[in-house]
């Protein structure tokens, strides 16, 4: 038998390039390759790049170069890899890439991946020609064609849905038309396009027959979502989010990422009425300055976005609120910033995502010659910083002395220890067996270590109450002669280190 070939997606990035890359594996597994995580074993390697954050193509070019030398030396052994440069970063660098980076054999925007089997083999024939790193050789596909794109795709496969878990994402929209003067989003995923609500629909069907029992809706603008329902009328997220929780073993859904000009009045009642749709809600601000707002073109005012907050919350008091901010946008000064730590007070948020603003290529703000002075921004990250994770910490300590449910999504770092997400979307630690993984389950929350809660399943017909996982962790750390450190403290380090606010609640989705 003919040994399979084996691929590896590595991910950057937003949620929907997540989603993007298990439509990838699926594609590719129907071209007789098999997934892996160890690049040495690669006979295809994808890169599947984010555009959002600062210098995202100096570290894929540095990827680049580690790869250049695997395939020399999988060459000189008479073997051969492909690789491949997929997602935001090849449609904005197109044929710059190639140039480069003459190793690659390949670049895909978002909107091509179903054309993926065929410019493999165009990509193979070609190296067979010219010799692996000649330059000219690597072929360039990113046409926007993203109804083909959603058209042709393959649907979820039933194995590597159970193999991935309760959670899974399922992009139901791309592009936007908002045009932030500050984003590049326009420019890579171009448009705004809804999929149709039947595709939707079958798509989360074939996810839930697959074990999923929490659904993740992506979108670049996922608010903006609106398609034909079958009763003839267009339908909008919230009529969505209601056709999905009527489907059997869906238990939970959540959507990411919105705008504050596209949360209707009936999504708000969705939040009201659906117990299946999650207390917690990624909404992004930015900025608190009205000026400032005008000039990121948000098309909203920090009061527009305090009343939607509060029309929000009267449907669902207890929902959680996360947002992302910019410090330093152009033009910022001491006022504007000020202005910004005032509505982050007044709104009291859950967590979010802060950063320094940095020039994205091709965007208005870019060219704009009032730059706020780097040790500026860094000193008003900082403030800002502080100021959301005493409100992130608070929320966390709020829900000591609770019993929620948890949906159980993984094994955890401890023998014996579980992880699941709260309706908050909390890491959830917790003893219990592997059996367990898939279930929602009540838990008495005890303690909180930095992101991450504690506690202990609540006994019900057929399971048995365990010691609460805090204690665990803690006596399994000092066994190993360790510090005792909070349970978060190396998962939220990435995003610190990052420059933003360490928050991975706001995360979205449900991968932990």
């Amino acid at each position: 038998m003919t040994a399979k070939k084996k691929v590896l997606v590595r991910t950057y990035g937003c949620q929907m390039n997540v989603y993007d890359s298990d439509r990838m594996t699926d594609l590719l597994a129907g071209e007789g390759y098999e997934a892996t995580e160890h690049v040495d074993e690669a006979d295809l390697v994808l890169l599947n790049t984010c555009h959002i954050r600062e210098k995202a193509a100096e570290k894929v070019y540095s990827e680049l170069g580690r790869l250049r030398v695997l395939k020399a030396e999988k060459a000189a052994a008479g073997g051969s890899l492909m690789i491949g440069v997929t997602g935001c970063v090849a449609q904005a660098e197109g044929d710059e890439i190639v140039r480069r980076a003459p190793v690659v054999d390949l670049v895909v925007g978002p909107q091509s991946y179903q054309n993926l089997p065929e410019l493999l083999a165009r990509a193979g024939e070609r190296r067979e020609r010219s010799g692996p790193v000649a330059r000219g050789a690597g072929i360039v596909e990113t046409e926007f064609d993203i109804g083909a794109k959603f058209e042709t795709l393959p649907g979820p496969d039933r194995a590597r849905t159970l193999a991935r878990g309760p959670t899974a994402f399922l992009t139901i929209q791309e592009g936007c038309d908002k045009f932030c003067s500050f984003c590049v989003v326009p420019y890579t995923r171009g448009a705004e396009v809804s999929r149709p609500l039947d595709r939707i629909l079958a798509e989360a069907r074939a996810l839930v027959d697959g074990g999923v029992r929490e659904l993740t809706l992506l979108g670049q603008n996922v608010n903006a979502w609106h398609g034909l329902g079958p009763d003839g009328r267009e339908w909008t997220l919230g009529r969505l989010a209601a056709a999905l929780a009527d489907l059997p073993g869906l238990d939970r859904i959540r959507y990411t990422t919105s705008h504050p000009r596209d949360m209707d009045e009936a999504l708000i009642a969705a939040h009201r009425d659906l117990p299946a749709l999650m207390p917690y809600l990624h909404l992004p601000v930015q900025s608190g300055s009205d000026r400032i707002l005008k000039a990121m073109n948000r098309r909203h005012t920090a009061a527009d976005y305090r009343d939607l907050v509060a029309r929000i919350r009267a449907a669902r008091p207890d929902i959680a609120l996360t947002s992302d901010f910019i410090v330093g946008f152009p033009g910022e000064t001491d006022a504007d910033f000020e202005a910004t730590l005032a509505l982050a007070e007044a709104v009291g948020y859950a967590a979010a995502f802060t950063f320094k603003y940095s020039p994205r290529p091709g965007t208005p703000a870019a060219g704009r010659d009032d730059q706020v002075p780097e040790a500026v921004k860094s000193e008003r990250l900082q403030r800002l910083q502080a100021l959301i994770e005493r409100q992130t910490q608070a929320f966390n300590r709020s829900r000591i002395g609770m019993t929620m449910d948890v949906l159980i999504e993984k094994r955890g770092r401890v023998p014996g220890q579980l992880v699941g997400r709260s309706p908050w979307l909390q890491p959830v630690h917790v003893d219990g067996p592997d059996s367990m993984i898939g279930s929602i389950v009540p838990v008495a929350i005890s303690d909180m270590h930095s992101y991450s809660l504690f506690g202990a399943i609540v006994p019900t017909p057929g399971h048995h109450a365990v010691a609460p996982a805090a204690a665990r962790h803690t006596a399994a750390q000092a066994a190993a002669g360790h510090a005792v450190a909070p349970a978060a403290a190396s998962h939220a380090a990435a995003p610190a280190a990052a420059g933003h606010a360490a928050a991975p609640a706001a995360a979205g989705g449900g991968r932990g």
